[in-house]
């Protein structure tokens, strides 16, 4: 039998086989020649034929590890005869201790960190007993990322698919490495410590593996092919879902009668909300090569005028139906006054012919071939979209994202957040919104999840029933939103959420409480910024640092810059692929100023530790200086925040003849006296500059669409009260 099995299982029978049947795809041979010392390979673990892919492909003499369990299967037993197996338990320290022996006599070893085949299509967590054998060789350790055998009937997490997506399979191999660890950490933290690395070191192999290389109108495609053209995949209140196929072919229809009005590479602005009809708009101007800008329609006609000629915007698209439900017919009419063509899709629609109709259906069958045709010379480093900063600083930047930085960013969150086709998105965040637009909209639908879209996130008491009807397990808000949500929903409408992402500001601790106590969920906070497409870093189940925003995402450098008169934290400036192209500006309309050497400033200051945990102490902006002093207007929320905690508070700073600038607090909490933050502020420690001098009561919160504070706003209206 062995004899037999050695014949027909030979690497030069086997290979070709395998490439028939999963079409696998092998990159980075050239990463392991010539090999010298000792050398350790290691591997994610999706499948039960891992191993054998690994065998076949890499042209090395190689010994593997497989558990005891897996090694009875009976399909496993006859490939123990192939090549040469060590039999381990993650924890057993004796078996780690031969394989240690055998890496140190020379032998070319696989391993396996996560130490069993993953059950839910991702990583799973290290075990220290491989992460021990890679510190103590000392080895030049080669990642091995494995991609798509998880959807085959050979892993755990195959086998739960009805219709089983078409993956096709990747073996990446990337270049030798090796551990870095602090000779005089012992014991746990040294364990820990090399278990975190061996963490990253895939992690990067993840993320490395997935292609950036492509538009988004090709991952589409992708999806399309991965999940089939029938997979349902955008809903929003309508109730009236559309599969791949459909979108496909409303995108190449609609898409056409864009192109009769805009040509390739032209920016225009779209003013749509959160619906089925907006993500096949934002697809058919991909698929013609015109880049949509989206327009946020909730920051004001001035903001709106002042975008349109920032990025000299001649069109606009929109729907009459919104315009006229959302109140914007003064809005339109200004805009018609400034010279903008406002193109209506009622319109449009009316135009299209039968024939229109009908190669658009053709075309869904065969996307990429009709796609080639039309998309013109659009590549990869092109614009894809034009997202506005909010204008919370000043007057709104025009943020040039190209498909490059979106794929970076896409390929950043997936690499340390699981999504499954078998997930559903609900996004509330509007997709004029990089969070929205990049989390909510591209993401899902780029991986083949199916999305919900809700066309307002202020509907507090509305949104959890729309949650717990769709049966949602993915949603991306701000921890505003959230809070709003839990307390106006019943204690089983969040039963089926598993990931909850807020970002664009910081969460408070009771909501924290709240959300967890009541619902069970654990939010995992996040930060990024428009320029970078947008997240930066994530907290995650696998990693996570209570009052931080999380690690820094693979494939990003970190710098840090000190700044005057702040001691506590640096600036963070960043530099990936995921940062944008460039800034459009008021004084340079049309212009895309790029950021220097490729590094964006974020403004922010934060604490950046050993481990890449980020935590943010407050804007570089948001300091006022008071008496000689630098005074952190996020810390003076914060504190306050702990002092009243079920009300909303914003602090701001306007100049003062005496002492240079001033505090004014704005509060939504009635009967509020300086005696009492006074008090309280001297029990937490802070000195009598933190103080605010003004106080102003609001009934609601100025903020604007993204959910954020709108200082801006509130800047002005301390000037006016109190200046």
């Amino acid at each position: 039998m062995k004899f037999i099995v050695r014949l027909l299982f030979t690497k030069k029978v086997i290979a070709p086989l395998l490439k028939l049947f999963l079409s696998i795809r092998v990159n980075g041979l050239e990463n392991i020649k010539d090999l010298k010392g000792n050398v350790l390979f290691i591997a994610n673990h999706n499948s039960f034929i891992d191993a054998i892919l690994i065998w076949a492909f890499v042209p090395e003499n190689l010994c593997f590890t497989i558990n005891p369990i897996i090694a009875r299967k009976w399909y496993v037993k006859p490939l123990l005869n192939i090549a040469k197996f060590f039999q381990i338990e993650p924890n057993n320290p004796m078996a780690v201790k031969s394989i240690i022996n055998e890496v140190k006599k020379g032998s070319k070893v696989v391993i396996y960190p996560e130490g069993r085949v993953t059950t839910t299509g991702s990583m799973m967590k290290i075990y220290p007993g491989p992460a021990m054998i890679a510190d103590k060789t000392d080895a030049s350790i080669v990642p091995i990322y494995i991609e798509g055998t998880q959807y085959t009937i050979f892993s755990y997490f195959g086998s739960k698919f009805k219709v089983r997506p078409r993956a096709k399979v990747s073996l990446n191999i990337f270049k030798p490495t090796k551990l870095n660890v602090d000779k005089n950490l012992k014991g746990e933290e040294r364990k820990k410590e090399i278990i975190k690395q061996l963490f990253d070191i895939m992690t990067d192999a993840k993320y490395n593996s997935l292609r950036y290389d492509k538009t988004l109108f090709e991952s589409l495609i992708d999806a399309k092919n991965f999940v089939g053209r029938r997979k349902k995949i955008v809903e929003d209140i309508a109730r009236n879902p559309i599969n791949y196929g459909q979108l496909l072919t409303a995108a190449f229809v609609l898409g056409k009668q864009f192109a009769k009005h805009s040509k390739q590479k032209e920016f225009v602005g779209v003013l749509l909300p959160n619906a089925v009809a907006a993500v096949v708009a934002v697809y058919g101007f991909e698929a013609f090569n015109i880049v949509p800008c989206m327009l946020n329609f909730s920051t004001g006609t001035k903001n709106m005028i002042s975008c349109c000629k920032t990025a000299e915007i001649k069109t606009v698209y929109t729907s009459k139906q919104f315009v006229i439900k959302g109140g914007f017919t003064e809005l339109i009419k200004t805009m018609e006054e400034e010279g903008l063509n406002i193109i209506y899709l009622e319109d449009l629609k009316k135009e299209i012919t039968l024939k229109e109709k009908l190669t658009g259906l053709f075309a869904s069958f065969f996307p990429r071939y009709y796609y080639n045709k039309i998309k013109g010379s659009v590549s990869f480093k092109d614009p894809a979209v034009v997202l506005f900063t909010s204008g919370s600083e000043g007057v709104p930047k025009g943020v040039v994202l190209s498909h490059e930085n979106i794929q970076a960013n896409m390929n950043q969150i997936s690499s340390v957040l699981f999504f499954s086709v078998q997930d559903s998105f609900f996004i509330a965040l509007p997709i004029f919104h990089s969070f929205g637009f990049t989390c909510g909209m591209i993401l899902p639908i780029s991986r083949g999840v199916k999305v919900f879209f809700y066309p307002t996130p202020l509907h507090y008491k509305i949104i959890p029933e729309l949650i717990y009807d769709t049966n949602s397990t993915v949603t991306f808000t701000t921890p505003t939103f959230f809070s709003g949500y839990g307390k106006n929903s019943h204690a089983y409408d969040f039963y089926s959420v598993r990931v909850a992402v807020v970002g664009a500001e910081k969460v408070k601790e009771e909501t924290i409480k709240h959300l967890f106590t009541n619902f069970g969920i654990s939010l995992l906070e996040g930060y990024g910024a428009t320029e970078t497409a947008p997240v930066l870093s994530v907290n995650t189940s696998m990693y996570h640092k209570k009052g931080s925003v999380g690690r820094i995402f693979p494939g990003i450098e970190v710098r840090l810059e000190e700044v005057p008169g702040i001691k506590d934290g640096k600036k963070l400036v960043v530099r990936g692929k995921n940062v944008m192209l460039g800034y459009l500006k008021a004084d340079k309309p049309g212009v895309i100023q790029p950021p220097q050497d490729g590094w964006y400033d974020t403004g922010d200051i934060v604490d950046f530790d050993k481990d890449r945990f980020i935590t943010i102490k407050g804007r570089a902006k948001r300091f006022a200086k008071i008496a000689g002093e630098m005074v952190s207007l996020t810390a003076v929320e914060e504190a306050i925040s702990k002092l009243w905690k079920d009300y909303q508070h914003a602090v701001v700073a306007i100049p003062d003849e005496k002492k240079g600038e001033q505090l004014v607090l704005f509060t939504t909490r009635p009967n509020t006296s300086f005696g009492e933050i006074s008090a309280d502020f001297k029990a937490q420690g802070y000195s009598d500059l933190f103080v605010p001098k003004k106080i102003n009561v609001l009934e609601e919160m100025l903020v604007m669409g993204s959910g954020k504070t709108n200082y801006v706003a509130l800047i002005e209206k301390a000037k006016e009260l109190f200046a």
